[in-house]
């Protein structure tokens, strides 16, 4: 009797963790929706609410890290829920990194009102989807505990770094044809940068499930030799 209750306290730790990092990710993502469309819109004021969410990010993480510590002095966990336990921890820590890329995002739009001419703009809402659904997929793999949709996410990361690229070009371009949005373009660039950056964070957390699941590390990622411009964002 005594063994089930604490298997069955030891699950519901567990399972508070999961909802803690499910939580921290619905917040990253509608951090990510929140900080584009406040740029598509030329919304300072919906750019600022994003900004100030940040905030409770940085509150769940604090709570995940002070349950994580407690879980693992009472219950001294091993081999798959340590594993587990960990990658909560790692991922929790990621999660908060792709919600500050976010709040970068939305630092830029006050500076970035007048940029309606700028056309490679266009690409950057189809560049945030494809990033904010690797970060959906690779919590939902989190959330499963399946390494096989966690490997489908790095595959993913090809995608937004395909974006990034084309963005990129199409920006250096606009540049040398328009040299007075060269300020608003440099502000672009940026903002691209910071969602190639989180599409990397969600293919770290891919490969965090991957090893939680089985145990296994996931064979270390080259960057393309296509992937220009190390901006640092």
């Amino acid at each position: 009797m005594a063994s089930g209750h604490i298997l069955k306290s030891f699950d519901e730790d567990l399972a508070e963790l999961r909802a803690l990092v499910a939580q921290m990710g619905g917040l990253a993502e509608e951090a990510i929706d929140g900080a584009i469309a406040s740029l598509a819109n030329r919304d300072a004021e919906a750019a600022a609410y994003v900004v100030e969410a940040d905030r409770e990010l940085d509150r769940l993480e604090a709570e995940l890290e002070r349950q994580v510590v407690r879980l693992i002095a009472l219950r001294a966990p091993l081999a798959d829920d340590l594993r587990e336990i960990l990658a909560a921890l790692k991922i929790a820590g990621v999660i908060e990194r792709i919600g500050d890329y976010a709040k970068n995002i939305a630092k830029r739009v006050p500076l970035l009102l007048d940029s309606r001419g700028i056309e490679p703009i266009s690409i950057l809402p189809a560049m945030a989807r494809a990033t904010a659904e690797m970060v959906h997929d690779a919590l939902d793999a989190f959330a499963a505990r399946d390494p096989d949709a966690a490997m489908a996410v790095c595959a993913q990361d090809r995608v937004v770094d395909d974006f990034y690229n084309s963005l990129f070009r199409a920006l250096l371009t606009y540049m040398m044809e328009n040299p007075h949005t060269i300020s608003a373009s440099t502000h672009l660039l940026f903002v691209a940068k910071n969602l190639e950056r989180i599409g990397d964070h969600a293919t770290n957390i891919a490969e965090m499930v991957h090893f939680a699941a089985t145990g296994e590390q996931v064979a270390e990622r080259g960057r393309g030799a296509d992937t220009l411009a190390p901006i640092n964002a």
